[in-house]
């Protein structure tokens, strides 16, 4: 039986599993199969510092060139998989080339979600996942004024704040009524509602986009019957959706990410997945969970990499999250669906404040605003209340 280990996916998640197998004595072959021609690199950058200050994109690796050859991992860069055959334990790359495998890991993360409408196809309109969005991005920035950025989750609100600060003319359309309602509740939502106000943003919530149509002045944006506006630019932030379909067609259980278990195990010997593409059963929060962020990638990754060597170390986190929009920095720990009660400590007039989140007598959530204290004492309490 070979031995090997085969990682599907070039991100932060692939680069963890292979240190991790690595430290704890795996000396088998590892090969990773990536789309980009970038070797493993952090994506939350991209919708901050590294879009404003037109960085190089090897600011962003995770690791210098020699790691990958010191470890001995091939890369497979810029031809991704075509296909998996489980039975045959191969992998067919785009490029024709063909890999076995003995271990085989999905770390396949996700991708911007499309939206069906009229004219989404026109040029100078982009999405913002990976390096070449961004090189794409930043030379039509400089000729554009005036921007619409579709989506009030982190990403636009990041790329926003920017934005702004770089002198263009910025309006953010959202479909909820309130900002970042994914991962934040009404108050901390209208906090940055009016923060980004303040510093010139339009922001139209409860808006859904209708169609976008080229004219001799731009892009003209339609919101609504009765209100169309013209930008240069237009930014799709709509979020993502997991690369899942590779696995599914394989055969693996998939329900908007691959299905594993407490181990990242997806039911198939030797298969796992991990990252932003899978959805693993949390006890602590009584429900399967699919998590984009840098904290799980990591996390899940060191799982998978002590269930390959037969340890088991299951993974039910408590997650955390990050964002930088102006002077603000906001980190939530935890999840907040499902609570049913909100208390906010401090004074968002300074600004320093957080949110925290109740499910009955159980802190399962805290937004903490400028403030570390109350984020690194609310994941305390949080592991301590949500254990089961």
């Amino acid at each position: 039986m070979r031995e090997d280990a085969l990682i599907i996916g070039a991100g932060q998640a692939a680069a963890q599993l292979t240190a991790s197998l690595r430290q704890g004595g795996f000396d088998k072959p590892i090969s990773i199969i990536g789309d980009e021609p970038y070797p493993p690199y952090q994506r939350p950058p991209l919708s901050k510092k590294f879009l404003s200050e037109n960085g190089s994109p090897e600011s962003l690796f995770l690791r210098p060139a020699g790691f990958w050859h010191d470890q001995e991992v091939v890369l497979h860069l810029g031809s991704g998989a075509a296909q998996v055959d489980l039975r045959q334990r191969r992998v067919s790359l785009r490029d024709g080339r063909e890999l076995d495998f003995g271990v085989l890991v999905f770390a396949t993360g996700t991708r911007a979600r499309t939206l069906p409408l009229p004219g989404i196809g026109l040029p100078n309109i982009f999405s913002l996942r990976n390096i070449d969005d961004v090189r794409r991005l930043r030379p039509a920035l400089d000729q554009a004024r005036r921007v619409a950025i579709i989506g009030g989750g982190y990403i636009g609100l990041e790329v926003a704040a920017g934005l702004c600060r770089q002198g263009h003319e910025v309006t953010v359309v959202e479909a909820e009524a309130r900002l970042m309602k994914r991962v934040m509740g009404e108050s901390g939502a209208a906090f940055f509602a009016e923060v980004h106000r303040r510093q010139g943003v339009d922001l139209k919530l409860g808006a859904r986009l209708v169609a976008i149509e080229a004219t001799a002045v731009g892009l003209s944006v339609n919101i609504g019957a009765t209100e169309v506006f013209t930008v240069g630019l237009v930014l799709i932030a709509t979020g993502a959706r997991a690369n899942d379909e590779l696995a599914a067609a394989a055969g693996l259980r998939c329900d908007d990410g691959i299905l594993v278990d407490e181990l990242a195990r997806t039911g198939t010997t030797d298969v796992y997945a991990i990252g932003d593409c899978a959805r693993f059963p949390s006890r602590r929060y009584g429900r399967r969970l699919r998590l984009e962020c840098v904290q799980n990638a990591i996390d899940q990754a060191k799982t998978a990499a002590a269930a390959i060597r037969g340890e088991k170390q299951p993974y039910d986190p408590v997650p955390w999250f990050w964002s930088d929009q102006y002077d603000l920095k906001l980190q939530i720990a935890g999840v907040m669906d499902g609570h049913d009660l909100a208390e906010v400590k401090g004074d968002p007039g300074v600004p320093r404040f957080s949110v925290e989140y109740r499910r009955g007598d159980r802190l399962i959530a805290v937004d903490a605003i400028n403030d570390a204290r109350a984020y690194m004492a609310g994941r305390r309490r949080i592991a301590e209340e949500t254990q089961t």
